[in-house]
């Protein structure tokens, strides 16, 4: 789970976030995030308070990270790409909520990943609708417009503004990737 380390307590996103870890905990999932506070510390504490593993792979920077106080592990990390690699390995899905750069550099990584089929396609979230409409339009208008995306490129992207939808979302992915494997051993499955 990505987005803002700038996201106070009494945000809605940051219960939304909450409240989505928690039933993804529950559903049988641990938690990634980028171990800092904020969105982050939302989707660890939800990740604790379903039961289940809560991990932040923390990046060191000048300002505003710090590890939160929800880890049950904490990996701290000098460079980003290293840190994205981690987060590829080892995700079923990615839930993005509203953030800055560097949110939009974890989404537009998992983005091209699964484009180019160099891991496997799983869903790519994101929470809150009223952020993300206009990426959503601009990516429509402009980017498909000219051409410089395929119509398929714009369905790897679901949005959604109800934490109980994204879990239903995640767990039928999962289910889904499941039997495919099944059926084909051999199917490029990630970067695993």
């Amino acid at each position: 789970m990505f987005g803002s380390a700038r996201t106070k307590p009494n945000d809605p996103s940051y219960a939304a976030a909450t409240e989505t870890a928690r039933l993804l905990a529950q559903a049988g999932f641990g938690v990634i995030t980028g171990g800092g506070p904020g969105i982050m510390e939302a989707a660890n504490k939800g990740a604790q308070e379903g039961g289940n593993l809560s991990i932040g792979c923390n990046i060191e920077l000048p300002f505003e990270q710090a590890s939160n106080p929800y880890l049950d592990i904490s990996l701290d990390f000098r460079y980003f790409f290293v840190r994205k690699t981690l987060f590829m390995k080892y995700s079923s899905a990615f839930i993005i909520f509203p953030g800055g750069f560097g949110t939009m550099d974890e989404l537009f990584e998992a983005l091209t990943l699964i484009q180019t089929q160099k891991v496997s396609n799983f869903p790519i979230i994101l929470y809150g609708s009223s952020y993300w409409n206009g990426l959503m339009s601009w990516l429509r208008e402009t980017m498909l417009a000219v051409e410089n995306i395929s119509p398929k490129d714009l369905d790897l992207l679901l949005v959604s503004d109800d934490p109980q939808e994204i879990c239903t979302l995640v767990c039928d992915a999962y289910q889904r990737n499941s039997q495919l494997e099944k059926i084909d051993p051999s199917r490029e499955t990630s970067i695993r």
